[in-house]
């Protein structure tokens, strides 16, 4: 069965190569392989994204989703998979959410009162989570103090701070292909441990 990986793209036109998330998405389909089955639907209207038109997308879209699943959010795509994963509950269990280049919307960041946090909501969110962030020192959009903040409210989230001025990854990330396969592999170890001990091999 393939580990299924859903992805949450970045603002702006998604469509064809050179626009938004694009090349990102079609360079971890090459990386990853047949093992994976990447979602990666666009919202509505990507060049005036809004909260709802998230939410109304994750609603429709992860509910197909079950078992252990992996997340990415690239630059807004984060935000939003971040503030919907703090305040609804899935019926998947979120093996890991790799956060890339992601803005924060609120105090020392942008302002964006749709897209901010409900810090109240955030404990039981942080204890169920493995998290990742990859931020690039010198990224050319989102200030890597961005990416500090989010490191602040999630403590026991790991920090990548990445050489460079990237953003939109469009030649890759392997860094971030290597984690994945870390807890792809984990979760196999797991799972035919688990299948011995059933079996009483």
């Amino acid at each position: 069965m393939k580990k299924q990986l859903f992805f949450a793209h970045c603002g702006g036109p998604q469509g064809k190569p050179g626009q938004g998330s694009y090349d990102f998405v079609q360079w971890l389909r090459e990386s990853l392989g047949e093992e994976f089955q990447i979602h990666a639907p666009v919202i509505e209207d990507p060049d005036a994204p809004t909260y709802e038109m998230w939410k109304m997308m994750l609603d429709r879209e992860l509910c197909s989703l079950n078992g252990d699943v992996l997340l990415i959010g690239h630059s807004l795509g984060g935000s939003v998979l971040v503030k919907y994963l703090s305040e609804r509950k899935c019926q998947f269990i979120t093996a890991g959410l790799f956060l890339v280049a992601a803005p924060w919307w609120g105090s020392g960041g942008w302002d964006a009162n749709e897209f901010s946090l409900k810090t109240d909501r955030q404990k039981h969110f942080l204890k169920q989570n493995l998290i990742h962030i990859y931020h690039c020192t010198d990224d050319s959009v989102v200030p890597l103090l961005h990416a500090k903040l989010y490191k602040k409210m999630f403590p026991g989230a790991f920090l990548h701070e990445l050489t460079g001025h990237d953003h939109v990854f469009a030649e890759g990330l392997p860094l971030l292909v290597e984690h994945i396969r870390s807890i792809h592999h984990n979760q196999q170890t797991k799972e035919r441990f688990e299948d011995d001990k059933n079996t009483g091999k």
